[in-house]
């Protein structure tokens, strides 16, 4: 998804040393008592430019322990099977890892990163729902480097024309979508469609938004048989079968639905933060027309899905001390401001949300505060990405039409089931 793709940009581009280049010098350095020594830190893939001054400045204090980048290919899926094909195979290549918060209860029930001391890290400073990301079995497991929450995105030019508010509810949205949007010539709706991880974020925020949930207890109780679950399928299906979702919408991942929006073709659009700062950009064809509000819901402003990453220490990491210590640093303040003012990416500071002059810069802050300090984690279970795969095939079925909610609701409850029996 873009949101790791950009947070792996921005580890990646503090690269000391070239991946090539890793055995040669972690290895060099060898362990010490205290645990201190050389790193390794992995990351997806692709590069930006405000991240090395920080790891220098990490490397100038700390010659002992430098820090190497492994760059790994950009697509999420990709990462995380090159991740684990390290991690189940017992090397100790890594130290530092960057996942993705859906992974860190996969991880850690298969014992691929080491439990940490929550009072070595400044916990009551972050926003308070992204520390939840980080545990699993109520232990802390990794530490919340960047976090994030879905918005919805609207036309202000169009529905001002209209005389309309945003909408807060989703039959507002229904019918400004099915009625505004039509006579300007502009589809009404779209998220992340396609059957792909941003398919899981958009039904769980739907299912979320209703009152209800898919797994509890980290993934042992299936809860998705529920009057919730079934009107949030029913949310989407309405809006392709009543045409207020356009079927090339069923196609759309991240860049997809963007496009879409900043080229002037949809009146709302659900999507991460990043877009807020492209869709202002020069030549975009709604750059000063549109503004951002949370999420609507059933009956007021619904629940995000909360994304973003986490910094993990390899329960084989050689040094884990200095791993430890490198993972506050990203996290501390002062790196944290550079987060988003360099890399636009949400930071998990809770003050940085309050400074006048960011929100100056980045006017969407206050209304991304409210959305993730109401945000909810995915499914929590070791078998992630299986749960994912159940909720996508179920998700495009009620999308296209060709099962009921009520019939997508009974499957999926089955085969989540089945999955939570497994191990």
């Amino acid at each position: 998804m873009r949101w790791m793709r950009a947070a792996g940009r921005a580890l990646l581009a503090a690269a000391v040393v070239l991946a090539g280049h890793v055995g040669a010098d972690v290895h060099a350095g060898g362990a010490d008592a205290g645990g201190r020594g050389p790193m390794t830190l992995v990351t997806a893939g692709d590069l930006t430019g405000y991240l090395p001054p920080l790891l220098e400045d990490w490397n100038e204090d700390h010659p002992g322990e430098r820090v190497t980048l492994v760059e790994l290919p950009d697509s999420a899926d990709e990462t995380r099977a090159q991740m684990i094909s390290e991690l189940r195979s017992g090397s100790d290549r890594f130290d530092v890892l960057n996942i993705d918060v859906a992974w860190t209860s996969e991880f850690a029930a298969a014992g691929w990163i080491a439990p940490l001391e929550r009072d070595r890290f400044p916990l009551d400073t972050f926003l308070r729902p992204v520390v939840d990301t980080a545990t699993f079995d109520g232990r802390l497991y990794a530490v919340p480097y960047v976090t994030n929450a879905g918005l919805l995105y609207y036309r202000k030019d169009v529905l001002d024309r209209a005389g309309e508010k945003p909408p807060r509810t989703w039959a507002e949205l229904a019918r400004q979508a099915r009625t505004v949007a039509p006579r300007h010539g502009l589809d009404g709706y779209a998220g992340q469609f396609l059957p792909y991880e941003g398919l899981t974020v958009n039904v769980t925020e739907a299912v979320h938004s209703a009152g209800g949930s898919i797994l509890r207890d980290d993934g042992d109780r299936v809860t998705v048989d529920s009057d919730a679950a079934r009107a949030a399928f029913a949310f989407l299906a309405d809006g392709v079968r009543e045409g207020w979702i356009a079927r090339d919408a069923l196609g759309y991942k991240e860049e997809e639905s963007r496009r879409a929006f900043q080229d002037g073709r949809l009146l709302f659009l659900r999507n991460w933060p990043y877009v807020y700062a492209d869709a202002s950009a020069e030549g975009s064809k709604v750059a000063g027309r549109f503004g951002v509000v949370p999420l609507p819901g059933p009956d007021g402003p619904g629940t995000s899905v909360l994304g973003g990453s986490n910094l993990a220490v390899s329960s084989r990491a050689r040094h884990p001390e200095s791993a430890a210590d490198l993972i506050a640093y990203l996290t501390s303040e002062r790196v944290q401001r550079q987060v988003l003012t360099e890399g636009s990416l949400p930071p998990v500071r809770a003050a940085l949300y309050e400074d006048p002059a960011l929100i100056a810069a980045h006017p969407y802050l206050p209304t991304l505060r409210r959305s993730v300090l109401s945000a909810e984690p995915r499914p929590k279970s070791p078998r992630y990405d299986q749960v994912s795969l159940a909720v996508q095939a179920v998700a495009q079925d009620v999308m296209a039409l060709r099962r009921t909610p009520e019939q997508a609701v009974e499957r999926l409850a089955r085969e989540l089931g089945a999955i939570s029996r497994k191990g």
